[in-house]
């Protein structure tokens, strides 16, 4: 049977390779842990080209007097920042009003919640992801014009680098697992995909209200947990599409009550 060279592979490749171990060394704890030595290789020559790739310019918040932040027709309160990987927690990015009108406007055109097929970088049901969806046109109201305009400002990116707003809504017991934003660069799919605008290179999610029970946003690999509080916000940025950036996240199950988001996904080119 054929050995998959798996993210949690990749992540272990680049703690070793942080750590200062010799790639021999790394080579040969694999081979005596079942690996074959080609795959082996081709592992740590993948992974590591990817680490030492040169990175992205990325979306960022820059954090002001008073531990806020420019949002243009606002000031944004600064929750929580943490360097690496790079999040910041952000408080009142959305008034209790546009919560509810982008709702509002979003009930009528659910759908079921999709992703990226790696194989042709089309969409697809995926059993990871158990919310409903729909995706709002670039500019197509004027709250989304606003909305979109408040968030270029803040994270000193272009609207245009920007995906059309997504909201999603998760029912009791849904939830996303544990996924990257960025398109996998090995994956069939991926050149299509970046015909449109380039990698994802950074992830904007705005609570659109509180949920009763759960619904957090999880960072696995750094065990950081974002509560969904109405209106709050959570902003990552990912310079190098690659597991090194420590971006895996996750929505945790809504164990009680029901969970709104809305999802902005920033490009490193113009979004068409």
């Amino acid at each position: 049977m054929a050995q998959v060279i798996t993210d949690s592979l990749r992540r272990w490749i680049v703690e070793q390779a942080q750590a200062g171990c010799t790639p021999e060394s790394v080579l040969q704890a694999m081979k005596q842990s079942g690996w074959d030595e080609p795959t082996a290789m081709a592992a740590m020559e993948e992974t590591l080209r990817s680490v030492v790739e040169a990175p992205r310019p990325v979306p960022r918040v820059e954090v002001q007097e008073g531990s806020t932040a420019d949002a243009g027709d606002r000031r944004v309160k600064i929750l929580a920042v943490m360097q690496r990987p790079t999040v910041v927690v952000l408080g009142g990015l959305l008034s209790d009003e546009e919560c509810d009108e982008l709702v509002g406007s979003a009930r009528p055109r659910m759908g079921r919640s999709e992703t990226v097929r790696l194989g042709d970088g089309q969409s697809e049901v995926n059993a990871a992801r158990t919310s409903n969806g729909m995706f709002f046109e670039r500019g197509e109201t004027a709250l989304i014009r606003r909305i979109e305009q408040r968030m270029a400002t803040l994270l000193q990116w272009p609207v245009d680098h920007g995906e059309g707003l997504q909201v999603l809504h998760y029912r009791p017991g849904a939830e996303y697992k544990p996924h990257h934003d960025y398109f996998d660069p090995a994956a069939p799919g991926t050149a299509a995909v970046l015909k449109r605008g380039g990698q994802r290179v950074g992830t904007l999610v705005v609570y659109l209200n509180t949920p009763e029970g759960g619904g957090a946003t999880t960072f696995p690999d750094v065990g950081l947990e974002v509560a969904p509080i109405k209106g709050n916000a959570v902003f990552f940025s990912y310079d190098r599409p690659h597991p090194v950036t420590l971006t895996l996240h996750a929505g945790a199950p809504v164990t009680a009550g029901d969970k709104w988001v809305a999802t902005k996904w920033l490009r490193e080119g113009i979004f068409t």
